[in-house]
């Protein structure tokens, strides 16, 4: 968690123009002025609280921004991780992402349920209110479908099946390419 930590935090400090103490609490405010370290770990409470700020307020309240967000982030992560992609093959960009995924959350916030050389089923499970689950899930939607284009994957279409945060008992994510 500790990379996408830095990452949101570099986007905060951005917005000189934002009193972000409106959208804080009184604990989370030393991370925006603090060094973040990238190999740290983060209390998710407040990591679900910079979410939803930059959602309202740099993405306002667009999820297809938010997707956009996840599509980059797996550029940067595919430079510091050269073995992530593996071009002409998505299966197993997908299935090397699933192993490194565990330095990220000491929880098993993104599941691979099943995965083909044409589709994929991930759970995604953030534990976090609807809002930040929402806009989490669509950055891991949008990470994911770019993650299979890196590999060579074409016509990638990236669907929910269930969603937690519409009272479904689980996000469901569904991936397909040629």
């Amino acid at each position: 968690m500790g990379t996408l930590f830095v990452d949101y935090v570099r986007m905060l400090r951005a917005r000189k123009d934002v009193f972000w103490p409106t959208y804080f609490v009184k604990e989370d405010l030393p991370y925006l002025t603090q060094r973040i370290k990238p190999d740290a770990w983060y209390p998710m409470e407040t990591f679900e609280r910079m979410g939803v700020a930059i959602l309202r307020v740099i993405a306002q309240d667009d999820l297809e921004t938010v997707k956009a967000f996840g599509a980059a982030s797996v550029d940067w992560l595919a430079e510091a991780h050269p073995t992530l992609v593996d071009k002409g093959d998505p299966r197993e960009s997908i299935m090397r992402f699933q192993v490194m995924r565990q330095g990220f959350f000491d929880f098993p916030a993104l599941e691979v349920l099943g995965v083909s050389d044409s589709d994929a089923q991930l759970r995604i499970a953030y534990q976090m209110g609807p809002v930040a689950e929402e806009a989490a899930s669509f950055q891991t939607l949008g990470f994911f479908m770019r993650l299979l284009e890196l590999c060579g994957a074409t016509n990638v279409v990236g669907k929910f099946t269930s969603r937690v945060w519409v009272g479904q008992p689980e996000t469901v994510a569904e991936l397909t390419w040629e």
